[in-house]
């Protein structure tokens, strides 16, 4: 994430995140279907973001809205070609380094530099890539503009140990080039506060999301084969329109039908004050229901999952444990009341009346904990960080 001395309004609590990054990403090499860069994890994410805002700002226009969240969402594979063109920024950087050094050594009769990073296959490969070219053709950023900071990344990377055993090793294989790269976007770029700050200015949407799309970048990098040569492919936008229409038709379904989602919240919510819930708390649960009762071939259990762990990234401390009981009683009463189609575990029946009293009673002490968490100030109202009116 972006480090910065502002709070922004959607800064998430890294050691989470990068949690929820693992179960986004973490599956093998040898997966077989289609990666895309906008995937329905960074969908829901997105669609928390500018529901929030869209309560918070006051305009309640849907159709501004949705086309902020489309716009949003484009601005997310922006950035993940931008952060790809910097490896070729930083090669040609480098080529014209080499190029003086060179220049100067044959004049002075001594040994002229190597060009085996300048000609790193794999740069190489990618800076004559077909997708990754015509995309930036329509793009207003280039990192000629920002050229100083490139320059201080080549120093960076002259500097390392991982530069120097490249340069010392005898592989030149397009496996070695390739990891190369690899291992510098992930010491060198993927954490860079200056070069956070410098895209962060860039664009606000950036944000929250270079986190992600370094992980996208880095599958990339290890995506690439030289048998493909300058058509290797780039990650999708979407993985097909169905994604697309999946974030539209959940962000819709959540603002058009608020009154009911917040109905059902309230109807099973036992003993609890509604009213007094983390206003992020009821976006979440209100998107959940969204997704349940819209996509019938997601099922309860990966739907309650996902929003718990955005519960966990940006509301309260104890806002995923509430939220994901609360998610599967409201699942059950939609089930019960024949107004969602979808199969969900039969609770386990308490084996003992010690089990029974058990299970109630920790119930009952968890629900007080939060409560008194509530009563006593030590969770905020809004559930966030920083300035809640600070603008997406």
């Amino acid at each position: 994430m972006i480090k910065n001395k502002k709070i922004m309004l959607f800064s998430c609590k890294e050691q989470g995140f990068f949690l929820h990054l693992q179960n986004i990403i973490g599956f093998s090499q040898n997966t077989t279907f289609i990666l895309a860069m906008i995937n329905r994890d960074l969908i829901r994410i997105k669609v928390v973001q500018l529901t929030y805002a869209y309560y918070q700002n006051g305009n309640h226009n849907i159709d501004k809205a949705e086309k902020e969240l489309l716009f949003s969402l484009s601005k997310a594979y922006g950035l993940y070609n931008y952060l790809l063109s910097l490896i070729v920024s930083i090669t040609q950087e480098e080529r014209r380094r080499v190029e003086v050094l060179t220049n100067r050594a044959k004049r002075e009769g001594t040994d002229v530099p190597s060009e085996r990073f300048v000609y790193n296959k794999f740069a190489v490969q990618l800076e004559e890539n077909k997708q990754l070219n015509l995309f930036l053709e329509g793009q207003q950023y280039r990192w000629e503009d920002d050229m100083e900071a490139v320059r201080k990344l080549c120093d960076q990377i002259e500097q390392s140990v991982i530069y120097q055993e490249y340069m010392a090793s005898d592989d030149d294989s397009y496996d070695a080039d390739r990891e190369i790269w690899r291992k510098i976007y992930r010491t060198l770029i993927q954490e860079n506060e200056d070069l956070d700050a410098i895209l962060e200015e860039k664009s606000l949407y950036w944000n929250d999301d270079k986190e992600i799309v370094d992980t996208f970048v880095i599958k990339t990098i290890k995506r690439f084969d030289p048998v493909n040569k300058a058509d290797q492919e780039l990650l999708p936008e979407f993985k097909d329109e169905e994604d697309r229409d999946f974030a539209v038709k959940l962000f819709r379904s959540t603002i058009l039908n608020a009154d009911t989602y917040q109905r059902y919240m309230s109807e099973t919510s036992r003993n609890w004050d509604f009213s007094r819930l983390a206003y992020m708390d009821v976006v979440v649960m209100q998107i959940a229901i969204a997704e349940m009762l819209t996509f019938p071939n997601i099922p309860v259990s990966v739907t309650i999952n996902e929003y718990v762990e955005l519960a966990k990234l940006y509301s309260t401390p104890r806002s995923g444990g509430y939220i994901n009981g609360m998610l599967d009683a409201i699942a059950r009463y939609l089930i019960d009341t024949g107004k969602m189609f979808k199969q969900m575990p039969e609770r386990r029946q308490p084996r003992n009346n010690n089990e029974r009293w058990n299970r109630n009673n920790n119930y009952s002490r968890n629900e007080a904990n939060l409560q008194n968490d509530y009563q006593e100030g030590n969770v905020p109202q809004d559930g966030l960080e920083g300035n809640t009116n600070e603008e997406f």
